[in-house]
Order: structure tokens, then sequence, then C-alpha cells
């Protein structure tokens, strides 16, 4: 560091104050790190949740429609389909 080149009480003064930010700088990131994860825990059940009620809500809205219904539509002759 700094104070061992420069052996003065500035030089130590600095180094002292380099060395208290870096610490401060890393229990920081280490709160904010744990704030992060819990947040991606939350989000990630609060999503979960949410898409599950979207898909009830499209089961309850999606029609039934029965087996055995009608088909509308152009039918084509399969015969000639396969003689093509």
């Amino acid at each position: 560091m700094l104070s061992t080149v420069l052996n003065s009480t500035r030089a130590i003064q600095v180094n002292m104050r380099t060395f208290t930010k870096l610490r401060s700088f890393l229990a920081m990131e280490s709160s904010l790190k744990d704030e992060i994860g819990q947040l991606k825990k939350d989000t990630g059940q609060l999503f979960r949740i949410v898409f599950e009620k979207l898909d009830n809500l499209e089961e309850q809205i999606t029609p039934k429609l029965p087996a055995n219904r009608k088909k509308i539509g152009l039918h084509l002759n399969r015969k000639l389909i396969k003689n093509l």
C-alpha cells in the first residue's frame, strides 16, 4: 500500500481511509446480495401464484366443446389425396 512506500503520517491516514472504505463497501455488498436473494425468492413465489391464477381463469373462460360436434371447413376426399 501507499504507507509501505511512503513512510509518512499522511500516507498512513490515506491507507486507513482507503481500507475502511473498502471494508464498508464489502459489508454493503454482502447485505445487498442477501436482499437481492430474498427479492428473487419472493418474486418467484409471487409470479408462480399469478400464473396459476391466470391458468385457472383461462380454464374457466375457454368454452367447452362437445366431442361429437360437426366439423366445419373444406372436406377433401382422402383417397384422392393419397393418389396424388
